[in-house]
C-alpha cells in the first residue's frame, strides 16, 4: 500500500496541480506541502500540524479524508517522534498544574456573574453596617462641654438689643 506521502503526491499530479498552486489555495507553505509529499514529518514540531495540514491538503485533492486520516495515524505510530501523543489525562504533578487545570475547567461566564453577585452583596452589607454604626453613634461625643470666655481686650461693650415689637392695635 502506498504511503500517505505517495498518495498525496499522486492525487496532486492527477489533478494537474503544482505545489505552488496548492499552497496558494490551502494557505499552507510550499515547503510544508513538499515535506508532506516526501514523508518528512520531522519538519513539523507537533503531530497536530501534520494532521491539520494533511486533512486540508486531502480535502483540496478530493481524497477520502477519513481513510487518509486513519492511514496517517497508523503511519505516525511507526515513527519515533510522533508514535505516542503526550498524555493529557495524567494526574497534575505540581500545585501550579492543579491550579491551571482547575482554572481551565471554570465556566467564566457563569463565574463572573457569581462573582458580581457576591461583590454586590458584600458591598451592600458593608454599606448597611457603616450606616447603622453612624446612625447609632453621636458625632459630638468626644467634644468637650462649651464654656463662654469673654475676650479680655473687648472692654465690655455690648450691642444694643432691639425693642420688642408692639402688638398691632385693633
Amino acid at each position: 500500500m502506498a504511503t500517505i506521502a505517495q498518495q498525496l503526491q499522486q492525487a496532486r499530479e492527477a489533478g494537474n496541480l503544482t505545489l505552488e498552486k496548492a499552497a496558494d489555495i490551502t494557505k499552507i507553505r510550499t515547503d510544508h506541502l513538499r515535506a508532506l509529499e516526501e514523508g518528512n514529518y520531522d519538519v513539523f514540531s507537533a503531530p497536530v500540524y501534520i494532521r491539520g495540514f494533511v486533512r486540508t491538503y486531502a480535502t483540496l485533492l478530493k481524497m477520502d479524508v477519513p481513510r487518509v486520516m486513519a492511514d496517517l495515524v497508523e503511519e505516525l505510530g511507526k515513527t519515533s517522534n510522533f508514535a505516542e501523543p503526550p498524555s493529557l489525562t495524567g494526574e497534575p504533578r505540581t500545585v501550579l498544574d492543579r491550579v491551571m487545570l482547575w482554572l481551565s475547567q471554570v465556566d467564566w461566564k457563569k463565574g463572573m456573574i457569581v462573582l458580581g453577585v457576591i461583590a454586590v452583596l458584600g458591598g451592600s452589607t458593608a454599606a448597611v453596617m457603616v450606616w447603622r454604626h453612624n446612625k447609632t453613634s453621636d458625632p459630638l461625643r468626644d467634644l468637650p462641654p462649651a464654656t463662654y470666655r469673654p475676650n479680655p481686650g473687648h472692654g465690655g461693650v455690648t450691642l444694643p438689643v432691639p425693642a420688642p415689637a408692639q402688638p398691632p392695635r385693633r
